[in-house]
């Protein structure tokens, strides 16, 4: 079984929440809650203090001290989280070079190729674990499967400080009876609708054929075939591999505001420019995925003029496409993402004649993940306007 292990899925304990207990001893055992505090304020972070009153990450903070009011809410310390994540990552690349971030805190590592000088998949795991304890003083749980998915959904079985290895023989014991709201993309309004039709757990999604699955669910049947059996092909592929490179979130409740969604999307495409830039790429072409509660997934795509790593060029079109499609009927959202693709190394095609307006967009961006390198990604950034 070890050898068909390669997949590892760490995912680091209320990461924000738990270096802001680090830091402050007198917190440790208390609730604490990331974020800011105001009126529009949405929680960034819950220790598992906080979570055992129900707050949860993106939840509005006034209905998160409503459940507990003894949480103690703390602003992002953006210096100290971008220090850990970066020794975070070390610490995955010191392991292997095939490691795709997910945020600043959750990353997929690919093994393969370390077995044979470090260990097997789950000796790596747990030495992991070792080094994120013993150097940062901080925990983190760890899934070793070999596929994406499965690596994915053992990191969160046994949460925090955990480690569950589902290997080729184990799938037919542990995704059975494990409840639909665990698949991956499967959110409180999909897992309703699926309720409603009699499928509760995996295993009623496996006792169905793939002809039925098609019939009943149309377009999802075929990925609800393949998940509920464990099935994932998707490689682990580093931003200097990928043909795309994107963000997306998943709220844990669908967002009605739409400028609420509009400035997750803004943080998104920064980061996408940031990783860009890092990587010496430009974009010719945007993608803007909108899901909503009904599981129902919508894409809109633009194109630039030329290859570009710019923020404000790639918000320009995001922001369209978002724009366009939330004028024509906006639906409350379950996840936001933008995709970049079509790259030209370089940043795109140079201008015989300097703009200066792009020199300053450059400089612009320059400073911004100058300052992001140093203070964390949540310490600058732009606002999104009003929708158009």
């Amino acid at each position: 079984m070890q050898a068909d292990l390669a997949i590892l899925h760490v995912d680091m304990d209320a990461f924000f929440a738990s270096v802001v207990q680090l830091d402050r001893p007198e917190l440790r055992g208390r609730p604490v809650l990331t974020g800011y505090d105001g009126p529009r304020g949405v929680v960034s972070a819950a220790s598992y203090e906080a979570r055992a009153f129900g707050c949860r990450s993106a939840m509005p903070m006034a209905q998160a001290k409503r459940l507990c009011p003894e949480a103690v809410v703390v602003k992002v310390p953006g210096e100290r989280i971008r220090h850990f994540s970066s020794a975070v990552f070390e610490i995955f690349e010191s392991v292997t070079p095939v490691v795709e971030p997910m945020s600043v805190d959750e990353a997929f590592l690919d093994v393969t190729g370390s077995a044979r000088l470090l260990g097997d998949a789950v000796t790596l795991a747990k030495h992991i674990r070792k080094r994120i304890h013993t150097e940062l003083g901080l925990t983190a749980s760890v899934g070793v499967s070999y596929n994406k998915f499965l690596a994915k959904l053992a990191s969160d079985m046994d949460k925090p400080d955990g480690m569950t290895v589902i290997g080729p023989g184990d799938v037919g014991r542990v995704l059975p009876g494990l409840a639909i709201e665990r698949m991956w993309g499967v959110g409180p309004a999909t897992a309703e609708k699926l309720k409603a039709q009699g499928v509760r757990t995996f295993g009623d999604l496996n006792a169905m054929a793939a002809e039925e699955l098609d019939q009943r669910f149309g377009k999802h049947g075929s990925r609800f075939y393949r998940l509920s059996r464990g099935l994932d092909d998707r490689a682990v592929t580093p931003d200097h591999g990928a043909k795309s490179i994107g963000q997306e979130q998943t709220f844990d409740r669908d967002v009605a505001e739409p400028e609420h969604v509009r400035a997750v999307l803004l943080s998104q495409v920064q980061q996408v420019g940031r990783r860009l830039r890092k990587q010496g790429l430009g974009a010719r072409c945007v993608t803007v995925k909108i899901r909503y509660g009904d599981f129902q997934t919508v894409t809109r795509s633009g194109t630039l003029d030329r290859a570009s790593d710019l923020t404000d060029e790639l918000w320009e079109v995001a922001r369209g496409l978002f724009d366009t499609w939330a004028r024509q009927g906006f639906v409350p959202v379950r996840l936001i993402g933008v995709g970049t693709d079509r790259f030209e190394t370089g940043g795109g095609q140079l201008d015989l004649f300097t703009d200066p307006d792009r020199v300053k967009r450059q400089r612009l961006d320059a400073a911004m993940d100058t300052i992001q390198d140093r203070y964390g990604v949540k310490s600058v950034r732009r606002g999104p306007g009003r929708l158009r």
